[in-house]
């Protein structure tokens, strides 16, 4: 029987032995509070990427190429704790293997496991935290590892920067620099919200992309949907210059909650996703299919040079 590969590519790009990057699922929604079913989340994500064309317009790249091995779920539900631990030790094993390691849940609070393990293994690392959500609880319902505690514990070892912020709790600003905290509001209104949030950070970046910092007109299936989020232009451009100036060590996605009768959010995650690697890998793509002196041709100049050079 074939084995399942990442958006259906061939198995050639998703040997882990040559893949350059690794898709760790985590289906655990053991937390939430509100709508139920990001644990549904992961399955959802893979069935929408094997529906997604893999030639990337914008970079003119094909990063799958660049090999995606998609491995094991973490399973582990028997606590909120248990989870933590095993998603840590999991994504920790494959940074240590040189792979350029994401994580795809599940509710946020699998974030706790991937930012110990980049924590671990990247010196002055910066944690952008794209969220509706401040998640900066010490404690919820009893729990350190609770999703409203995301980035509470990166809040204390890594330099925290936060985007998108539309909702939290008056406790939270105990834990809140708000000259890293860029709010939703606030960022409507000014222009220069990019810049000032990439000054904020370190060299090492990691991402932790909740998706219901999207606006719900079109990201409605997450667990906590929050009206005057970021739309898909502005977030790609903002992403797009985060690869572009800082050394992103790796991201997680989080949050997706499928609704059976709308796939629309499933495959912006998809996209999303993708979007991601193909900003992490755009100028290795550039070098091999391009020399430099072609980077200020149009895409309608390049079809041209293209269509010449196989005459």
């Amino acid at each position: 029987m074939k084995t399942r590969t990442y958006a259906g590519i061939p198995e050639e790009f998703a040997k882990l032995e040559t893949a350059k990057i690794v898709l760790i699922p985590v289906p655990y929604d053991g937390t939430s509070t509100w709508q139920k079913g990001a644990d549904k989340g992961p399955e959802a994500f893979l069935e929408a990427s094997e529906n997604m064309e893999l030639y990337d317009i914008e970079t003119r790249s094909e990063v799958y190429k660049e090999g995606v091995y998609l491995a094991d779920p973490v399973i582990e539900n028997s606590s909120p704790e248990a989870m933590v631990d095993a998603v840590h030790q999991m994504t920790k094993s494959y940074i240590k293997r040189n792979k350029f390691t994401t994580v795809f849940g599940g509710e946020h609070s699998i974030s706790i496991g991937t930012i110990r393990a980049f924590n671990d293994c990247f010196d002055n690392l910066t944690v952008l935290h794209i969220d509706a959500h401040a998640d900066l609880r010490s404690s919820y319902d009893g729990s350190k590892c609770n999703h409203a505690c995301a980035v509470h514990e990166a809040s204390k070892i890594t330099n925290l920067v936060q985007v998108g912020i539309r909702s939290m709790d008056q406790v939270e600003l105990d834990f809140m620099d708000l000259n890293k905290t860029f709010f939703a509001h606030e960022m409507a209104a000014d222009d220069l919200w990019m810049d000032s949030a990439i000054e904020e950070m370190t060299d090492n970046v990691f991402i932790t992309f909740d998706l219901d910092a999207f606006d719900p007109s079109i990201m409605p299936s997450t667990g906590t949907p929050e009206p005057g989020g970021l739309l898909w232009y502005e977030t790609l451009e903002f992403l797009k210059m985060v690869f572009k100036e800082k050394n992103v060590v790796g991201f997680d996605i989080v949050e997706l909650c499928p609704n059976s009768n709308d796939g629309s959010s499933n495959f912006l995650a998809a996209k999303l996703y993708y979007k991601m690697l193909s900003y992490k890998f755009m100028e290795e793509q550039e070098d091999e299919v391009m020399d430099d002196s072609d980077d200020d041709l149009s895409f309608e100049a390049l079809k041209a040079k293209f269509s010449s050079d196989d005459d």
